[in-house]
Protein backbone atom coordinates (compact mmCIF):
# COMPACT_ATOMS: atom_id res chain seq x y z
CA UNK A 1 0.00 0.00 0.00
CA UNK A 2 1.16 3.02 -0.91
CA UNK A 3 1.55 6.44 1.02
CA UNK A 4 -1.42 8.09 -1.18
CA UNK A 5 -3.79 4.88 -0.50
CA UNK A 6 -2.91 5.25 3.10
CA UNK A 7 -4.27 8.59 3.13
CA UNK A 8 -7.08 7.79 1.24
CA UNK A 9 -7.92 5.26 3.73
CA UNK A 10 -7.73 7.72 6.74
CA UNK A 11 -9.76 10.39 4.65
CA UNK A 12 -12.36 7.87 3.52
CA UNK A 13 -13.61 7.05 7.18
CA UNK A 14 -15.06 8.73 9.91
CA UNK A 15 -12.18 8.81 13.13
CA UNK A 16 -13.15 6.87 15.63
CA UNK A 17 -13.44 8.06 19.34
CA UNK A 18 -10.54 6.16 20.26
CA UNK A 19 -8.17 6.73 17.35
CA UNK A 20 -5.62 8.39 19.09
CA UNK A 21 -5.20 5.56 21.92
CA UNK A 22 -1.85 4.57 20.73
CA UNK A 23 -0.62 8.00 20.99
CA UNK A 24 -1.41 8.91 24.63
CA UNK A 25 0.10 5.79 25.62
CA UNK A 26 3.38 6.80 23.80
CA UNK A 27 2.45 10.26 25.38
CA UNK A 28 2.12 8.42 29.29
CA UNK A 29 5.54 6.96 29.06
CA UNK A 30 7.55 9.85 27.59
CA UNK A 31 5.15 11.95 30.75
CA UNK A 32 7.06 9.20 33.28
CA UNK A 33 9.97 9.53 31.97
CA UNK A 34 10.45 13.70 31.97
CA UNK A 35 9.30 13.00 35.66
CA UNK A 36 12.39 10.90 35.98
CA UNK A 37 14.22 13.50 34.59
CA UNK A 38 13.15 15.85 37.20
CA UNK A 39 13.87 13.64 39.99
CA UNK A 40 17.65 13.58 38.69
CA UNK A 41 17.32 9.98 37.27
CA UNK A 42 18.15 11.32 33.88
CA UNK A 43 19.50 7.47 32.36
CA UNK A 44 16.51 5.84 33.53
CA UNK A 45 14.73 8.74 31.83
CA UNK A 46 16.52 8.78 28.66
CA UNK A 47 16.18 4.81 28.66
CA UNK A 48 12.29 5.39 28.95
CA UNK A 49 12.23 8.11 26.07
CA UNK A 50 13.53 5.41 24.09
CA UNK A 51 10.96 2.94 25.25
CA UNK A 52 8.45 5.36 24.37
CA UNK A 53 9.76 5.31 20.39
CA UNK A 54 9.87 1.56 20.26
CA UNK A 55 6.52 1.35 21.70
CA UNK A 56 5.65 4.37 18.68
CA UNK A 57 7.20 1.44 16.12
CA UNK A 58 5.49 -1.10 16.85
CA UNK A 59 2.25 -0.09 17.58
CA UNK A 60 2.48 1.73 13.87
CA UNK A 61 3.61 -1.72 12.87
CA UNK A 62 0.68 -3.41 14.15
CA UNK A 63 -2.25 -1.24 13.39
CA UNK A 64 -3.85 -0.22 10.60
CA UNK A 65 -3.10 3.18 9.16
CA UNK A 66 -7.03 4.56 10.49
CA UNK A 67 -6.20 3.23 14.10
CA UNK A 68 -2.43 4.77 14.27
CA UNK A 69 -3.97 8.25 14.92
CA UNK A 70 -1.00 10.56 15.27
CA UNK A 71 1.53 8.00 14.84
CA UNK A 72 1.02 7.95 11.47
CA UNK A 73 2.76 10.56 10.13
CA UNK A 74 4.10 9.20 6.44
CA UNK A 75 4.39 5.66 5.20
CA UNK A 76 4.27 2.81 7.55
CA UNK A 77 7.88 1.70 6.68
CA UNK A 78 8.83 5.24 7.21
CA UNK A 79 7.60 5.43 9.96
CA UNK A 80 8.85 2.46 11.55
CA UNK A 81 12.08 2.41 10.28
CA UNK A 82 12.55 6.38 11.58
CA UNK A 83 11.01 5.00 15.31
CA UNK A 84 13.42 2.03 15.41
CA UNK A 85 16.22 3.86 14.40
CA UNK A 86 15.92 7.09 17.00
CA UNK A 87 14.74 4.43 19.40
CA UNK A 88 18.22 2.19 19.01
CA UNK A 89 20.12 5.72 19.11
CA UNK A 90 18.40 7.01 22.70
CA UNK A 91 18.93 3.76 24.29
CA UNK A 92 22.70 3.14 23.18
CA UNK A 93 23.15 6.65 24.44
CA UNK A 94 21.56 6.24 27.93
CA UNK A 95 22.71 2.57 28.33
CA UNK A 96 26.21 3.40 27.58
CA UNK A 97 26.75 6.57 29.45
CA UNK A 98 29.24 5.68 32.64
CA UNK A 99 28.06 6.48 35.80
CA UNK A 100 24.49 7.07 37.32
CA UNK A 101 21.73 4.81 38.30
CA UNK A 102 22.40 2.07 35.89
CA UNK A 103 26.45 1.92 37.23
CA UNK A 104 27.60 -1.61 38.34
CA UNK A 105 29.56 -0.36 41.04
Amino acid sequence: MTMTEDRREVAGRRPSRFTQLPFAAVLLVVAVAALRIFQYHWREGAALIGAALLLAAVLRAVLPTTRAGLLAIRGKVVDVVTFTALAAAVLYVALTIIGGPFASS
